[in-house]
Order: structure tokens, then sequence, then C-alpha cells
């Protein structure tokens, strides 16, 4: 039974219900920060901004985000992140509640890099702590599951619940997600292990022993600039999506977040059947569907004219994405050595997650340029249109160069 490994494992447990706590605040902010920026502009450029300041700390941090978790208590170090999350998440609350100038979009994306960078070592943390709470016969269970709850409270009721919320005031999500930092932190220092080894090294020799293991599997590093590649154009039509949603398709608030949580509905789908198609059809092909549904999506959101084939369309990318992580990250955590998994699972971040800040740019950016002469609409459809066709060529390059089975 998939909650089996819940119940008889009381370390797991602790990390799940702090993820789901975590997840369900990350869902509310999801939508909220980005609708309290279009509050504050309607620059689309302003507003891709404060969506790659959330992202950029990836790009700037992951490296010696991995040699901390390698070098300190995981346990600790994801407690101590989320209550630093809490209170960065208050400065923003306050931020909603006070009456901002103009300059307040750039002290958004400032708070926003700062909340990024908190969650960089948080995610990399725990997802390296995770084979210290299961065996490896458990390892897609555990991950399917927390994969699971991170879209079922991130994204299918985080995001409507924060609709829901902004229609009286847009500080409520603000607040709520404060409160679930602080409960969360408080599960995962429950959370008792037995003494890890500690990386030796100084810093720099132990990022160069990370550096040199990622430089050797030349498997895990294309593995690591398909995800680059994949997550620029993810990046770059999530910025504008808000926008898309707003000016083209004309939501409101509570409906975006029950698009959202339509996606999350797919993603939940595609963690929790991960493994049974891994099964059927093999590895091999499901990372192919994977890439090929994501081109499909991006087509039809960038052809829709209503929320219905929109909201289709993120159920099909979201459950081929939980497809892809269920696969890549369960083969990394048995792939890479145990006391080399927070710096090489850093490195390999680096690579996959470090290309969002530049695809949020890339797609902002898109619009800004075509607008002027192609007009709103065009130009906010055009970021979908053109990741659809660059997944085309990210799927040939996989094909081409590379096989996990």
């Amino acid at each position: 039974m998939t909650s089996a490994l819940i119940f008889r494992n009381r370390n797991y447990r602790l990390l799940f219900a702090s993820g789901a706590l975590t997840n369900l605040g990350d869902g509310l902010v999801m939508l909220a920060i980005p609708w309290l920026a279009t509050l504050l502009t309607r620059d689309p450029v302003a507003i891709a901004a404060v969506a790659a300041a959330g992202s950029l700390p990836w790009l700037l941090l992951a490296l010696p985000a991995g040699v901390i978790a390698d070098q300190v208590d995981r346990r600790k170090l994801i407690a101590r992140a989320d209550l630093l999350r809490a209170a960065i998440v208050g400065a923003i609350l306050w931020l909603a509640l006070s009456s901002p100038g103009t300059g307040a979009i750039w002290l958004l994306a400032a708070l926003t890099f700062l909340l990024g960078a908190a969650e960089v070592l948080r995610d990399n943390a725990a997802q390296t702590i995770l084979p210290d709470l299961v065996t490896a016969s458990d390892l897609e269970t555990a991950n399917g599951q927390m994969w699971s709850v991170e879209q079922l409270t991130g994204q299918f009721i985080g995001p409507p619940l924060a609709g829901f919320l902004i229609a009286s005031s847009v500080a409520l999500p603000f607040g709520l997600d404060v409160a679930a930092l602080v409960l969360a932190a408080g599960l995962v220092w429950m959370i008792s292990l037995a003494p890890r080894p500690k990386v030796q090294q100084n810093f720099f020799g132990a990022l160069k022993e990370g550096i040199a293991f990622m430089r050797s599997d030349n498997l895990l590093l294309r593995l690591a600039v398909v995800l680059g590649c994949a997550n620029f154009l993810a990046s770059a039509t999530v910025t504008v999506q808000v926008l898309f949603a707003q000016d083209v398709l004309t939501l409101s608030a509570t409906q975006y977040g029950f698009l959202l949580s339509i996606a999350a509905l797919g993603a939940i789908t595609g963690s929790l059947t991960a493994p049974k198609l891994v099964q059927w059809f093999g590895t091999q092909t499901c990372l192919y569907a994977a890439i090929a549904i994501w081109g499909l999506g991006y087509t039809t959101i960038g052809l829709s004219t209503s929320a219905l084939p929109m909201a289709l369309a993120l159920f099909l990318i979201m459950a081929a994405a939980m497809l892809w992580n269920v696969i890549t990250v369960s083969w990394r955590q048995r792939r890479i050595p145990t006391e080399l998994l927070g710096r090489v699972n850093s490195i390999y971040r680096f690579f996959g997650w470090g290309s969002m800040p530049l695809g949020a740019m890339a797609g902002g950016a898109l619009v800004a340029l075509l607008e002027p002469s192609l007009g709103r609409e065009f130009a906010l459809r055009a970021p979908f249109l053109t990741a659809a066709a660059l997944c085309l060529c990210l799927l040939l390059y996989v094909i081409a160069r590379l096989r996990l089975d």
C-alpha cells in the first residue's frame, strides 16, 4: 500500500507532514506574489524580474548550499531555513498591508530573492536527507508520495485557497504561509537520526570533490543540462502565465487559482502513476513521452481562447513533469554516494534550476519586444508557442544522447 511507508516510518512521516505544510504555504505565495506584483505594476519586464528573483538563488547559491548540506545536520538546516522563510514572508506581508510607493515592485523582488535563497537551502537538504530516512527500495514510493503531497497542497489546495483569500485581502495568504512554515519547522526538529559522518575538507575542497564526481559522470551531466533546458522553457511560460490569464482569458484571482489546481491534479496523477508507467513502458519511453507532452501542452496554451483548453494543457504538462521527476530523482539518489549527495545534487540543480531566472527574464523580454508591433495578445501567446517548438529540439537531443535504462 502507498500509505504503509508513512505508518511504519516515523521520521519519514514527520518529513512528509512538514513537506505538506511548507508546500501549502508555497502554493499560497505562488499565486499571491505574482498577483501582488500585478497590483504594483503592469510592466511585464518588472513582473518577470520578480519571478526571476525567486529562482535566481538556484543559479547563485546552489553550489554552496550543497556543501553546507553535507557539512551540517540536515535536519536542523531544514528547520532553520523554514523559520528564516517565515520571517521573510512576514516582511512581504508587511509590504502587502502597507501603502507602497512606485519602487515597491523592486522591494518585492528583493524579498522574493531572499525567500528563494532560503528555499535553496531547505529544498536541497530535504531531498538529500530522504535516503537517510527510507531504504533504497522505498525511494520511488517515497519520492512519489512527496511529489504528490507537494502538488496536492502546493498547487491543488494552495492556489485556489490563495485566490479565495485575495478576494478579501492580498495579505491573507502571506499570513497563513508564516504559520505553516513555523509549524513545519517544529515537525522537522522532531526527526531523530544517528550522527552522520561530516565532510572534513574545507569549503572549496569539498566543492571540488563534488564537481569532480559530476564531471566524471557524463550521463548525469547530460541529464542536468536537459533539465536546465526544460526549466528554462517552463520558467519563460510561467512568468507570463498570470498576465495571459488576466489579459487574454480575463480570469479573476479565484478562477486563476482553480486553473492552477487543475494543473496540480495532473501533477498528483503523474506522481502516483509514475512507478507503474515506468514498469509498463520502460524508463526511456516515459522520458520521451514527458518531453513530447510538454510540447503539446505549450502549443495548446499558446492557441487557447478559453480557460478549458489551458486547464487541460496544464494538467498534461504537470503530469509529465512529475513522471520525469520521479524517474530522475530516484535514479540520482541511487547513483550518487550518500556522502556526496548534497554537493553533487546541488551541482545538478545548479544546471537544472539555475536556468530558471534566465527563462523568466526571457519570457518577459519576449513579450515586451513583440507587444509594440504585434499587440498584447499575440505577445503573450508567443512564449508558449516558442517553448513548444524548442521542446521538439529537446526531444531529438534526448533520443540521441540520453539513455537511463
